[in-house]
């Protein structure tokens, strides 16, 4: 069983446990820490062809509206570093903890994503009814944001990835969930889901409801 310990502050230095990525056997055993560095993580998926571990990762607040990005991470082997608290987006320098570790020493994101998009669950699209390029292709809930001047998130992006784990493109897939003019929200997508028929379903807490996407040629 895997398990998110997020950090219990902005940003802060914390017990070995906070800012990790956990896995315990499923009588509560054998407690590992399998990433560290890792904020808050709220989304973690498996690759379905090289099982490598993805995670996003949200990132601190008070470093301004575009500062920094929040992430999308893969974890090769246990026991990387992903950077919280002292580096960001791979290569910002936190302005309290940055001065002890150089971002040199973490495993950088994947994608940087938008800055404070909140990103949520994620899922490899691993169903026939899209196109073949969505094959393997992550979706991203990102719940959006709630401390930024303007808002942004609430949608679905969508992350296209070669098979060395390299960014070919970060993209909005699904939106209208913002209305950027007004700024007004009436909905804040949680996480996705691929179903047995290819089509994919999105959870939202703020209208309290399911979507199902699909796709017709």
């Amino acid at each position: 069983m895997y398990i998110p310990v997020g950090a219990p502050c902005n940003i802060c230095e914390s017990d070995e446990i906070f800012a990790t990525i956990t896995r315990i056997n499923p009588d509560g055993t054998g407690r590992e820490i399998v990433a560290r560095g890792v904020r808050n993580t709220v989304g973690f998926t498996w690759h379905p062809v090289t099982g490598q571990l993805w995670f996003t990762d949200n990132g601190r607040d008070m470093m301004g509206d575009d500062l920094p990005p929040c992430e999308l991470n893969v974890a090769p082997r246990e026991g990387l570093h992903f950077g919280y608290p002292y580096c960001h987006g791979g290569s910002i320098k936190d302005p309290e903890f940055g001065h002890k570790r150089s971002c040199r020493e973490f495993v950088p994101p994947v994608q940087n994503l938008g800055p404070h998009v909140a990103p949520l669950g994620l899922k490899f699209y691993t169903g026939t009814m899209f196109p073949d390029e969505y094959r393997n292709q992550i979706f991203i809930a990102e719940h959006g944001s709630w401390n930024r001047s303007k808002k942004i998130g609430y949608r679905v992006t969508l992350v296209r990835i070669d098979d060395r784990n390299r960014s070919l493109g970060y993209e909005v897939f699904a939106s209208g969930w913002l209305d950027d003019a007004t700024q007004k929200v009436w909905g804040r997508p949680v996480d996705v889901l691929v179903m047995p028929d290819g089509s994919l379903l999105v959870s939202d807490d703020h209208a309290n409801v399911i979507y199902r996407i699909s796709y017709r040629p």
